[in-house]
């Protein structure tokens, strides 16, 4: 199996020049304006042109918006260096929600892209989620 991740945006020169800059992927393929395929991350991330207003799906009733939603899936990006790779997403315009905090597994900050999405960024300890695991868990 392999898992692909589509993010729905409005603009999609906007969304190529925010995730390139901040997550430093490349563009890979192009869709006839209506998406991008970026490369460079563990898996490809597809941008796809949907405009404000329109529907999901033909069973939805809420129209797409890019203000600042909940969903309850979002993504993380797992940096080396947390501190210059939040710098460099607020430059591109990410909204930081919650500044850099400590766990148990490493450092993370929560952010949004400017289409509403929730990102967060991890800067795993050397123990990493292995900190938090449950060993007699089943």
């Amino acid at each position: 199996m392999k898992l692909l991740v589509n993010i729905d945006v409005d603009d999609l020169p906007r969304a190529i020049e925010f995730y390139t800059d901040a997550f430093g992927l490349s563009v890979g393929r192009r869709f006839a304006d209506s998406g991008v395929e970026l490369t460079g991350a563990a898996v490809p991330l597809y941008l796809l042109a949907k405009e404000a207003g329109s529907l999901a799906a033909p069973t939805t009733t809420r129209p797409r918006d890019y203000e600042r939603h909940w969903t309850p899936v979002h993504l993380d990006f797992v940096v080396d260096d947390i501190d210059a790779a939040l710098s460099r997403a607020l430059r591109a315009g990410a909204v930081l929600e919650k500044p850099v905090s400590d766990a148990a597994y490493g450092r993370l900050a929560l952010l949004a892209d400017p289409f509403g999405h929730g990102l967060c960024l991890i800067e795993f300890s050397e123990a990493g989620y292995d900190a938090i695991a449950d060993p007699d868990a089943p």
